[in-house]
C-alpha cells in the first residue's frame, strides 16, 4: 500500500520522506506560488490556476490571495464558494465544503494530525481524517477546524472558534472549544 492509499484509509502515513507525496506538495507549492502573486485583473488565469489545483470546483468560487494548501486534490468546493485571505488547508484528507460557503479571514481547515508517541512522531508519521462543511455555513474569522470534523447545513461558526468535534445544522457554534450556542431557526 503506499503512503497516499495509507492516508486515504486514516492510516499512518509517511508525509515527510515519501517522495510521491513530497512531489504533490511541491507542485502544489508552485501553483500557490504563482496564483498568490497573480495581478487580480487577471481573473481568468487565477481561476484556471486554482481548477490545476482543487480536486473539485464548481462555476463561481473565489480565493481571496494568498491561500494554501498541501496538496489541493483533496479539496472540493461548491458554487458560490467565497474565501477571504489567508486561508490555509492542510488536505492530507478530503476536504468537502458545500454550496454558498463563505469563509472570513485567517481560517484554517486541517486534516492532518500527528501521533503522541515521539518516535513515530520523528519518523514523518502523520494521520489525516476528513473535514466535512455543509451548505450555506459561515465560518467566522480566525477559526480552526480539527481533523475529521462534519460541520452542517446552515451553521455559523463563531470568529475565533476552533472546532474539534461535530457541529449539527442550523445553528450557531462558539468558543474553543466550539459549542452550539443556540438553534437558527428558519
Amino acid at each position: 500500500m503506499t503512503e497516499k492509499e495509507k492516508s486515504e484509509k486514516g492510516l499512518l502515513y509517511d508525509a515527510n520522506y515519501d517522495k510521491e507525496l513530497i512531489a504533490a506538495r511541491q507542485k502544489a507549492k508552485e501553483i500557490l506560488y504563482d496564483y498568490n502573486h497573480s495581478h487580480p485583473a487577471k481573473e481568468d488565469d487565477r481561476k484556471q490556476l486554482l481548477r490545476l489545483l482543487l480536486g473539485k470546483a464548481e462555476n463561481n468560487f473565489v480565493f481571496e490571495p494568498p491561500f494554501y494548501c498541501d496538496y489541493g486534490y483533496n479539496i472540493e468546493v461548491g458554487e458560490n464558494f467565497y474565501a477571504n485571505t489567508n486561508l490555509v488547508i492542510l488536505d492530507g484528507a478530503k476536504v468537502k465544503i458545500g454550496d454558498n460557503a463563505f469563509i472570513a479571514p485567517n481560517v484554517g481547515i486541517y486534516t492532518a494530525g500527528h501521533p503522541l508517541d515521539v518516535e513515530q512522531r520523528n519518523r514523518g508519521l502523520e494521520y489525516a481524517y476528513p473535514v466535512t462543511i455543509g451548505n450555506n455555513v459561515w465560518i467566522g474569522a480566525g477559526v480552526s477546524i480539527l481533523p475529521g470534523v462534519t460541520i452542517g447545513d446552515n451553521t455559523v461558526i463563531a470568529a475565533g472558534s476552533v472546532v474539534n468535534r461535530d457541529i449539527p445544522s442550523n445553528c450557531v457554534a462558539a468558543e474553543n472549544p466550539a459549542v452550539v450556542k443556540k438553534k437558527i431557526e428558519s
